[in-house]
């Protein structure tokens, strides 16, 4: 994952006083799954996919690379 991307996703977490289980739980994810999305350790398709819904989840409007 893009790094401003996963700054932007932790950006919107703290605005809505979530944590990464609150964001995983919304994605029917492990907490540890969703750190190595965040983290650039899983970037495959579906980890893309599950990116995507993050994006729609947390309202990002416009990805800042």
């Amino acid at each position: 994952m893009d790094k401003s991307l996963a700054k932007q996703i932790r950006i919107k977490l703290i605005e809505r006083d979530w944590n990464l289980s609150n964001l995983a739980n919304s994605l029917n994810l492990s907490t540890a799954y969703v750190s190595d999305i965040l983290n650039g350790k899983k970037d495959g398709p579906k980890a893309q996919e599950h990116i995507q819904t993050m994006i729609q989840i947390l309202d990002i409007n416009e990805v800042i690379h």
